[in-house]
């Protein structure tokens, strides 16, 4: 099985992109992260965690007890930090690239660089062109259907 056979179309999203939105479709569509891309070519991850990370007030991050004494009205106005922010923006200083594959690349080579680069899933492409992803959990669904 080929890189290519198991490529899905996955979201992506500009670094110009608004960032709230950008929650909005990671939320929606229940995904641990979107590829960010510059000129339609992925530089950076945008992760679930990294977008939670900057939604909580930093002195909470800096003393988690204080978490509890938040009041609820306060806590559903978390997502506010978030407007007006392009998604470039809210990558960390040091971006992850998403590790890529070649369509030709075959299952096990795919499963590697996963493991290999602790990622979900490896953006697939030919070239310049960007076809898709390949998220560890389809792989592995693939893989069990063989067996």
């Amino acid at each position: 099985m080929l890189a290519r056979d198991l490529v899905r179309p996955y979201p992506l999203v500009s670094a110009d992109s608004d960032a709230f939105t950008a929650a909005k479709l990671v939320a929606e569509r229940d995904l641990q992260a979107v590829l960010v891309t510059e000129d339609d070519l992925p530089v950076a991850v945008l992760s679930a965690a990294r977008l939670l990370e900057l939604i909580v007030p930093a002195y909470i991050l800096d003393d988690p007890r204080l978490a509890a004494v938040v009041d609820e009205p306060h806590a559903d106005r978390l997502c506010d930090a978030l407007a007006g922010r392009r998604v470039g923006d809210c990558l960390p200083e040091k971006r992850k690239m998403p590790p890529v594959v070649a369509p030709d690349d075959t299952a096990l080579e795919v499963a590697t660089l996963m493991v290999h680069e602790r990622s979900p899933f490896v953006v697939v492409a030919d070239g310049e062109r960007t076809l898709g992803v390949i998220s560890s959990s389809h792989l592995l669904d693939r893989l069990l259907e063989i067996t």
